[in-house]
């Protein structure tokens, strides 16, 4: 059962809705919170609690939501709630100054009565790995940690330009991204995962799909014959489809099959960088070592022999460098 409500919070990080319903938004400017910064902190979200923490202020969290696991500090956080639901009355009784909401792994009407109540929300909901860095900077203005979270959000966006950077002249590869076995379900243009692929220029094989999030068949798959399948490292993903049955898909005969960790591909956090990184590594593997530019071979004159009083040409004096 733990594996399938981890894949549930996964999928409502990528499927879910994002509705009009905060009072402080992602992006908007947090005026307020400079002059009365949050001391008590409810995160509803792992990527929440885990944001907190990289600008220090995880220790103002008074409580969180299930899966919210990290760093270990965070498993010591009372819980009240996960995608199932959300503990109104334990909201109450704690009175946070500031509820970090998720609208797409929170309820709807759960979010809806917390706004009733009078709480103070802010959405966080990055779309993009470079709102993880925008939504740091928000945080870090609304629970007075403003100098750290500009510090952790430039470090983040300077390291994903390097990894961006590093990887646009490499061979393209191309890539199935297995989100789950059964159904047997990908990505497509608009999903999460889709951005990871391109930083790494991988090409996603459906990236056309009619939905961000489609269900696919094995015959579609065949179709495409995709140079590496990347799985999330959920149980029941890896072993619900035994791919060694189709050895004439090209990632199956070079072995290059990948179980990645599903908290660093879905969770848009500082650490998705990681994750980010994974992806590159895999596909590395599968263009094989950089061809190595070698230096041309000076070859040796060949001594002529003299005619008449024309002496031989001596050969060069080879110099060996220093070390």
């Amino acid at each position: 059962m733990k594996h399938i409500s981890r894949m549930l919070i996964s999928m409502a990080l990528l499927f879910g809705p994002y509705g009009p319903l905060a009072l402080v938004q992602a992006g908007d400017e947090p005026s307020v919170a400079k002059e009365h910064p949050a001391k008590r902190i409810i995160a509803l979200s792992p990527h929440g609690v885990e944001m907190l923490y990289a600008i220090g202020a995880g220790d103002a969290i008074v409580a969180t939501t299930d899966h919210a696991d990290y760093p270990e500090a965070a498993r010591q956080i009372p819980r009240i709630g996960g995608y199932y639901g959300i503990q109104i009355e334990k909201v109450i009784e704690l009175n946070p100054d500031l509820v970090l909401v998720w609208d797409s792994g929170n309820k709807v009407e759960d979010i809806t009565r917390l706004q009733a109540l009078g709480f103070k929300l802010y959405h966080s909901n990055p779309k993009t790995l470079e709102a993880i860095a925008h939504e740091l900077q928000d945080l870090g203005k609304l629970v007075g940690h403003e100098a750290e979270a500009n510090r952790v959000a430039g470090d983040f966006l300077a390291s994903l330009t390097q990894i961006r950077a590093r990887n646009q002249a490499k061979p393209e590869v191309s890539v199935f991204y297995q989100l789950w076995s059964s159904p047997l379900m990908t990505v497509a243009k608009n999903s999460w995962i889709q951005q990871i692929i391109q930083v790494c220029h991988g090409r996603n094989v459906f990236y056309q799909a009619a939905s961000d999030y489609p269900q696919v068949s094995l015959e579609n798959v065949l179709l495409t014959m995709p140079q590496v399948i990347l799985q999330s490292r959920d149980e029941g993903n890896v072993h619900g489809l035994d791919w060694s049955k189709w050895p004439e898909i090209p990632a199956v005969k070079g072995g290059h099959i990948y179980q990645l960790d599903a908290d660093l591909l879905h969770r848009a956090a500082p650490r998705a960088l990681l994750g980010v990184q994974l992806v590159c590594d895999a596909l590395d593997k599968a263009r094989g070592p950089e061809p190595v530019n070698k230096k041309p071979v000076n070859k040796k004159p060949v001594n002529k022999e003299p005619v008449g009083n024309e002496p031989a040409e001596k050969e060069p004096v080879q110099t060996r460098p220093s070390i």
